[in-house]
C-alpha cells in the first residue's frame, strides 16, 4: 500500500485518480480549495482518504503542509501534481493579466513549491514517484493558448531537469501530457463558467476521460521502481497535432 498526495482532488483528474488509487488498495491525501467537495469525498471513500484544504497559490501553506499532516500520513510515496487551470482564450494583446498571473501562480509556482516540499523525503528514502500533470499545449500551439501553453512547457522542462538531478536515485518523475479530455471542469473554467461553450469543445468527439488519466497514473504507480517514464503524451483517436497556422489574404 502506498500513500499518494493528489493536488486538485475536488474534481476531474484529481478525483478520478483518488478513486482509482483507493480502489487499488492505496491511501490518498486529497487537497483542494473546495472543502465541501473534499469532505463529501472523505465520507464516500472512507478512512483511506484524508481531505486537506490547500490553495496552490499559497506558497507558505505549501511549505508547511508536510509537517502539518498526521504523523502516520507524512511519508508520501507518490506526489501527483494535478492542480492547475486554463483561463481565457483572448489573443495575447487582449488577455487579462490577472488570468495570466493566476495560471503562472498555480501551474508553475504552486507545482514547483509542492515538489520542493515533498522531494527531500523521497530522496532521503531513495524511493518515490512524482507525476506532473502537463498538457499537449506544451508542444502544440493554438490561438489563445499563450500563457497556459507556456506554463505547461515549464512543467515539461522542470520534469526533465529534475530527472537529471535524480540520476542514480530510485525517485521517478513523469510529465503526463493529455490532449482532449471531456468530463472535467477544465473547459468550463476556461470559458468563465459558460457550460454551453465548454460542451461545444467536445461536441461530436470521443475524447479521453478523467478515468483514462487515472488509469495511466495507476500504471505509473505500479511500475518497478527502476523504471522511469520521462514523459507521456496521450490523445484520443479523434485528435492529432495540427499543421502550421497560415493566414491568407
Amino acid at each position: 500500500m502506498k500513500t499518494l498526495l493528489v493536488t486538485g482532488a475536488t474534481s476531474g483528474f484529481g478525483e478520478a485518480i483518488a478513486r482509482r488509487s483507493i480502489r487499488d488498495g492505496h491511501r490518498v491525501i486529497g487537497t483542494g480549495r473546495r472543502v465541501e467537495r473534499l469532505e463529501k469525498l472523505a465520507v464516500e471513500l472512507g478512512p483511506k482518504f484524508l481531505a486537506r484544504r490547500l490553495d496552490m497559490m499559497d506558497t507558505a501553506a505549501i511549505a508547511e503542509f508536510p509537517d502539518a499532516l498526521p504523523a502516520d500520513w507524512r511519508q508520501i510515496d507518490v506526489l501527483v501534481n494535478n492542480a492547475g487551470l486554463a483561463l481565457g482564450l483572448a489573443p495575447g494583446w487582449e488577455a487579462d493579466l490577472k488570468q495570466w498571473d493566476q495560471m503562472i501562480a498555480t501551474n508553475i509556482t504552486g507545482l514547483a513549491h509542492m515538489t520542493r516540499a515533498i522531494l527531500p523525503q523521497m530522496v532521503a528514502r531513495n524511493d518515490g514517484l512524482i507525476v506532473n500533470m502537463g498538457s499537449v499545449a506544451a508542444n502544440y500551439a493554438y490561438a489563445g493558448g499563450h500563457a497556459y501553453g507556456g506554463t505547461k512547457a515549464f512543467v515539461r522542462q522542470f520534469t526533465q531537469h529534475l530527472r537529471t538531478d535524480l540520476v542514480g536515485y530510485n525517485v521517478r518523475v513523469t510529465d503526463l501530457e493529455p490532449g482532449m479530455v471531456d468530463g472535467s471542469e477544465f473547459s468550463v473554467v476556461r470559458f468563465g463558467g459558460d457550460k454551453e461553450k465548454a460542451a461545444a469543445v467536445y461536441e461530436g468527439t470521443q475524447s479521453l476521460t478523467p478515468d483514462d488519466i487515472a488509469e495511466v497514473v495507476a500504471w505509473l504507480v505500479a511500475l518497478p521502481p527502476h523504471v522511469n517514464i520521462n514523459h507521456m503524451e496521450l490523445m484520443p483517436t479523434c485528435q492529432a497535432g495540427g499543421g502550421f497556422a497560415v493566414k491568407r489574404r
